[in-house]
Parts: structure tokens; C-alpha cells; sequence
């Protein structure tokens, strides 16, 4: 069915995919912890978010920038730096909002709402290595010989946007019920936001010190 339209190895991608979506990263993470300490509607603004990040370098990554990225040393590390430092700024706020509180609610829940939709696409735009991968990784799921790739590509994205939604339903599910076992417990609560920020502050390092 899918050969039809230039898709190779269908089951092969979205075993894939699965693997992949379900790696930890910046953005599942952030969805994670919105689903917690904000609940499910504003868990779903900030996957809504991711997603159109995704779709957003996606669509670069088939016009080519892809190429200019990796054809361009220094825009490729200008913004990787910005994704970095962005990372950093969000681990060092969580840190500070739970460290510096004494017994009161968590920071978040008196972040503005926009917010959680602006950090969340930012967090999804500002990592080039996204836009490479969409290219490494969907290409070899293309036929090269069909007259319509950006059809192929289409399929690819859709499919991929699925799974995700799937995945980042099961986390904000999962960090709205935590979130209830978590509201008698202050400590743990405390415990786990700080090891959220250590974790941004994590993959700020790796993204800032990779190649």
C-alpha cells in the first residue's frame, strides 16, 4: 500500500519511530512536568507545541536546510548554542523556583498559561541535530525513484506525529496522576522537580559539548 507512494519498509519505520519518540529527551520531559504540576489541558498545549515544532522542522528538513545547516559550521553551532543555553536557563529556574521555596506550591502553577506553549515550541526549535535526524533517518525510508517525495515525506511525518501524540498522551495521563500521589508528599515532590532541573541542565551540557 505505502510502496505506492514512494514509502519503503513501513513497519521497519514505525518500530522505529516508537524507539526513538520513546528515548528521554527535552521535550518529553517538558511535557512530563507540565502534565504534573499543571495538569492535562496544559499538558496538551505544551505537546501541541512540540508537535508543531516537529512539523515546523520537518518541512525545513525536506526544502533543505538540512543541508544548510550542515553545510554551515558556524550556524550549525549558533544554534545549537541558543538551544543550549535555553536548556541551561530552564534547568537553573527549575532549580532556583523549587530549591528556593518553603512549603509552598509548586513555582509553575503561577507561570503565566502562554507560557507553557512558548517554552515548549522553543524547546522543540532551538535543537539542529532534529532537523538532521529527519533527514538521516526518513531518507532511508524513501523511495529516491518516485516521482513525488514530498508525498512520501508527508507519510513519514504523519506517522510520526501519531505516535508521538500517543506517547505524549500516555505521559501527561501519567503526570496528572502522579501529580495526585505527589501532593501529599512535599519532599519527594521537591526531590523530583530538583532532579528535573539537573536533568535540562544535563542535556544542555550535551547538546552544547556535542559534535
Amino acid at each position: 500500500m505505502f510502496e505506492s507512494y514512494g514509502v519503503l519498509n513501513i513497519w521497519t519505520y514505525v518500530l522505529g519511530a516508537i524507539f526513538i519518540i520513546m528515548v528521554p529527551g527535552p521535550n518529553t520531559l517538558f511535557v512530563l512536568k507540565t502534565g504534573i504540576t499543571r495538569g492535562v489541558k496544559e499538558g496538551y498545549k505544551a505537546a501541541l507545541a512540540v508537535f508543531i515544532g516537529d512539523a515546523v522542522l520537518i518541512f525545513c528538513a525536506y526544502i533543505g536546510i538540512a543541508s544548510l545547516i550542515r553545510s554551515s559550521p558556524f550556524l550549525f553551532s549558533l544554534v545549537k548554542m541558543l538551544g543550549a543555553l535555553y536548556l541551561l536557563y530552564l534547568g537553573l529556574k527549575i532549580l532556583y523556583s523549587t530549591l528556593s521555596k518553603k512549603g509552598q506550591s509548586q513555582s509553575s502553577a503561577h507561570e503565566e498559561p502562554e507560557h507553557v506553549f512558548r517554552k515548549a515550541l522553543t524547546l522543540s526549535l532551538t535543537n539542529p541535530k532534529a532537523i538532521l535526524f529527519y533527514v538521516s533517518f526518513f531518507v532511508q525510508f524513501i523511495d529516491m525513484g518516485y516521482a513525488h517525495t514530498g508525498i512520501s515525506f508527508a507519510i513519514l511525518a504523519v506517522i510520526l506525529e501519531m505516535i508521538s501524540f500517543c506517547y505524549m498522551t500516555l505521559l501527561i495521563f501519567s503526570g496528572a496522576a502522579l501529580a495526585h500521589f505527589l501532593s501529599e508528599k512535599k519532599r519527594l515532590a521537591k526531590l523530583g522537580n530538583s532532579m528535573v532541573g539537573l536533568l535540562f541542565l544535563g542535556f544542555a551540557t550535551k547538546l552544547a559539548t556535542s559534535a
